[in-house]
């Protein structure tokens, strides 16, 4: 299982819809032909992390293999902003919504491929009996989510620890996953760490609900391949003072690619 070639030099990748593979079109529920594709690569993943063999390398070819399990359903991927990656320097916080698990699979073969990073992740996320392994062996920094001001402390201090040693950092600023954007849920945590390490922040707007979220599993909901996958990644901007115009800008950019793809965006109150 090797990663995604690297991505041409145009600005938009396209995955088209994809024939089904055998077991898709055996089974007419969706989760049944996909998450067992998924479950393989995680458990692979898992077993490498915890002999101490799953790098950079390795987590991209996981990545690469959770893509494919989505075209093995017919899911349709567009990404765009390839260029403002390719234009990178140096390592960046990467600032978008959160909408499912998918991203949480699909980014390191996307970002991955132009730099070194990690994310800003829940404490719970690494405890999973299995998954968590492999996050842990990713480095990521930790918060608890139950204390604002602890969370804080650890981002700006771990965070600006990981982009002082050339690794990027992708935060998610909601509360929780969600299919509609509020951006009264959107804090400025992204903006924070940027302008603390003195690096740039790039936003990335995400449209995953293909991977939907469970009601009793929140990782394994619905899934649904008629709903196309869009990522897009925005210019790197340099944050100034408090940074107030760059999480405008951000929250801008997020909202305005959502609307144009069809999802709910809230106004903020």
């Amino acid at each position: 299982m090797t990663p995604m070639k690297p991505l041409s030099e145009t600005d938009v990748y396209r995955s088209g819809q994809m024939r089904k593979s055998l077991l898709a079109r055996m089974f007419l529920s969706h989760p049944f032909t996909f998450y067992p594709q998924v479950a393989c690569v995680i458990f692979r993943a898992s077993i490498m992390a915890r002999l101490g063999r799953y790098g950079h390398k390795e987590w991209l070819s996981s990545s690469s293999a959770v893509l494919r399990a989505c075209g093995n359903v017919g899911m349709q991927c567009e990404i765009t902003g390839l260029d403002n990656l390719r234009a990178l320097d140096g390592p960046v916080v990467f600032v978008g919504n959160h909408m499912s698990t998918l991203e949480t699979f699909v980014l390191p073969v996307l970002i991955g491929q132009f730099m070194p990073f990690t994310f800003v992740v829940k404490n719970s996320l690494l405890t999973y009996p299995v998954f968590g392994a492999v996050m842990r062996s990713r480095d990521p920094v930790v918060v608890g989510r139950k204390k604002p001001r602890e969370d804080l402390m650890t981002v700006m201090e771990e965070g600006a620890k990981r982009l002082a040693s050339g690794i990027s950092m992708v935060i998610f600023p909601q509360s929780t996953r969600s299919i509609a954007f509020n951006p009264s849920e959107f804090n400025s945590l992204g903006v924070k760490l940027a302008a603390r390490a003195g690096v740039p922040v790039v936003p990335v707007a995400l449209k995953t609900d293909a991977w939907g979220n469970g009601k009793l599993l929140r990782d394994f909901g619905p899934v649904d391949p008629a709903s196309p996958v869009r990522i897009a990644f925005g210019q790197a901007m340099s944050v100034q003072g408090r940074g107030t115009e760059e999480h405008a800008e951000i929250m801008k950019f997020i909202s305005s690619h959502l609307r144009e793809w069809g999802v709910t965006v809230n106004e903020r109150q």
